[in-house]
């Protein structure tokens, strides 16, 4: 009997073994796509025409794969988007570049709006303990600019109409006044060139895009932060950080208003009220209020605000927060949040660079916004399943379990190299260790010790940049004071 048990195991470990042998990469893919979107019903509150033939998932992995294609054309990318497709699931959506792009212009932006609450979900279920830092959900927010295709529909939708009636232009024509172009009929001024604007919300913690939002070059990234606001759905323990762009009494009312608090860096392009300004300048530190005119006029209550001014890194910065409580959020909390926030600029880079989207491809102005969308979720989808098998432990031979990957070492080139491998190598059966699996626990940046810095050489100055400066602190006046507490009763001015 006890032979027949060992043979009967050992035959059960070559049939197991035998199984393994005979998975693809394109199982392996479907595996993926069933933890990612393991529902379409997700889509059923989408109208759809009646004479649709394809699925709303099959149209969003096709979309995907074409976004992760290494194809220079857009048209090139498109059939081998299809091909994939077919290996993995067997069927596709769209069998034509026409009726594919059509689809993506009429539906990209109902299925963001269902997608986006899908990878919260899967972001907090493998985030475990790193979902936040410090008892807060850190999110930062920024914005960066895509170069479009001089076309005209992409000038019309994207050209700012009053290019060059700036205070910016007009201060480099008055700069180059002996070097006008209008001199020189070799260098003929260019007309304006094409840029989408991207604004974006970004997980700290986890190191991945949480919302974002297109627009023409001019845009606002302010507006754009607050339209978000509006429609997304937040932790109540969040906490947005931003630089200094991300000002003003608006914004900073909505995000109090929904019961979530701010960090901001500001500068000379803030006007505060204080009770006494010479204190706050003498200690770094005190409370504040923003309360502009146009508030005072329309009877709004006044924000009061902290202000804190601390070193981080080579400058001295000041720092503004409705977080009252300097226990609820110290400073050293707020220098690491800060330090945090710039992994968003490594995102925008890692879109432009790696995914090759600092120039778009699109021609059609429509279409082109849909080139980006689908860019940004595909990097966005890669880094969680890359960021999936990275934070999963593993047992190790003893009882112990080895230590998860810190998110800040998921690398998005590895990362999107293991997922172009695999898609263009789906019939075959990955040799132990080559699985996507495999690759994707792998797809981290090199740990070696550098003996230089990788800072460049030469960095040309740019003139614009101009310093920060401080925020202009002014002292209550006694009408305002007065004013103030009858609006806030209950909540002393002081």
């Amino acid at each position: 009997m006890a032979r027949k048990s060992k043979r009967k195991s050992a035959r059960s470990r070559r049939v197991q073994q035998r199984r393994r042998m005979r998975i693809t990469h394109a199982d392996q893919f479907r595996e993926l796509q069933e933890w990612l979107l393991p529902d379409g019903g997700i889509f059923a509150k989408l109208k759809r025409h009646g004479n649709t033939g394809w699925l709303p998932c099959s149209l969003v992995w096709l979309a995907l794969c074409w976004s992760w294609s290494q194809c220079v054309n857009v048209t090139d990318a498109f059939p081998q988007a299809v091909e994939c497709c077919q290996l993995i699931a067997g069927d596709v959506a769209l069998s034509t570049y026409q009726g594919f792009m059509g689809a993506l212009v009429r539906w990209t932006d109902p299925f963001l709006s269902v997608l986006w609450p899908v990878l919260h979900l899967r972001m907090q279920e493998i985030a475990g303990n790193m979902w936040g830092s410090d008892g807060w959900v850190l999110i930062a927010f920024d914005g960066s600019r895509s170069t479009a295709p001089r076309s005209k529909s992409n000038e019309q939708a994207l050209c700012a109409p009053n290019y060059g009636c700036g205070k910016t232009a007009k201060y480099r024509k008055k700069k180059s006044k002996g070097m006008r172009r209008k001199k020189n009929e070799k260098n003929k001024a260019q007309p304006q060139e094409p840029q989408a604007w991207i604004t974006m919300l970004w997980h700290m913690s986890l190191r991945l895009p949480w919302m974002w939002k297109l627009g023409p070059s001019n845009s606002s990234e302010r507006a754009h932060v607050m339209e978000m606001l509006g429609v997304g759905e937040f932790p109540k323990n969040t906490l947005f950080c931003g630089d200094a762009g991300f000002v003003g009494y608006p914004l900073w009312t909505q995000i109090a208003g929904q019961g979530l608090c701010f960090l901001v860096r500001v500068g000379a392009n803030v006007n505060l009220l204080a009770e006494n300004t010479g204190c706050i300048i003498r200690r770094r530190k005190g409370m504040v209020f923003c309360w502009p005119l146009v508030a005072q006029q329309k009877n709004l209550p006044p924000l009061r605000l902290r202000l804190v001014k601390l070193r981080i890194g080579r400058r001295w910065m000041w720092m503004l927060t409705n977080v009252l409580d300097p226990s609820r959020l110290t400073t050293e909390q707020i220098v690491k949040f800060y330090k945090m926030r710039w992994g968003i600029e490594v995102e925008f880079r890692g879109l432009k660079q790696t995914l090759d989207c600092s120039k778009l491809r699109c021609r059609n102005s429509d279409r082109l916004q849909a080139e980006l969308n689908w860019s940004i979720l595909a990097m966005a989808v890669a880094e969680l399943l890359a960021l999936k098998e990275q934070l999963a432990t593993t047992p190790s031979k003893s009882t112990a379990t080895k230590p998860k990957r810190d998110p800040k070492k998921r690398s998005l080139a590895n990362t999107m190299r293991a997922i172009r491998h695999c898609l263009t190598h789906l019939k075959d059966v990955p040799k132990p260790g080559e699985d996507i699996q495999s690759q994707l626990r792998r797809a981290v940046t090199d740990s070696y010790v550098r003996t230089s810095s990788k800072r460049a050489r030469y960095r040309p100055p740019n003139p614009d940049k101009k310093p920060l400066g401080d925020p202009q602190i002014r002292k209550l006046t006694a009408t305002e004071r007065k004013k103030m507490l009858a609006l806030t009763p209950n909540k002393s001015a002081a």
